[in-house]
């Protein structure tokens, strides 16, 4: 049997676009949001040293990350580059975080615990405007990826459902 071939139905030519006019547009962005927010790159790196700092003393979470990783240097830098990308949209981190995350041991308790250590991190460091906005991103970035570790999981959770771990109960054994 044959297969029929597969045609085109349309096709929409646009010219590649000017790369300096997407860099124009990229720092106008840029220029618009830090105008609006205050947000910089020094406070931004602020908040990555201070949330961080918080991380690796924090009893729950912070053995998660302990565990995986040596050297902070490297983690705090490209933890910057993906700060500056979300909070600023300057497009400099390359990275792709979900896959990172997908084999972790966590779940919706440890999303919220990140979240609560980072919101009061923003607060403390940040003025009011800039908090509001690192925590809004912080807030879709954690739903993101909880639904992406439920998913990888096998467990595909609904509106308003949260991912839990299934807990593995003690069972004396049996002789």
């Amino acid at each position: 049997m044959d297969t029929p071939e597969r045609t085109l139905a349309f096709r929409i030519d646009r010219p590649e676009p000017d790369r300096a006019e997407v860099a124009a547009r990229r720092e106008a962005a840029v220029a618009r949001i830090c105008a609006e927010t205050g947000i910089d790159e020094a406070m931004i790196d602020a908040l990555v040293e201070g949330f961080y700092a918080k991380v690796r003393e924090d009893d729950f979470i912070g053995p998660i990350f302990a565990e995986r990783i040596d050297d902070w240097g490297p983690h705090l830098a490209q933890m910057k580059l993906f700060w500056s990308s979300v909070a600023l949209s300057t497009g400099v981190y390359q990275g792709r975080p979900m896959p990172k995350h997908l084999p972790l041991p966590i779940d919706a308790r440890h999303f919220d615990h990140w979240l609560k250590l980072f919101e009061a991190t923003a607060h403390e460091l940040c003025p009011p405007v800039a908090a509001e906005h690192f925590i809004v991103r912080a807030r879709r970035i954690a739903e993101s990826l909880e639904l992406g570790v439920a998913n990888a999981n096998g467990v595909m959770v609904g509106p308003g459902e949260r991912y839990r771990r299934p807990e593995t109960t003690w069972t004396p054994a049996t002789d």
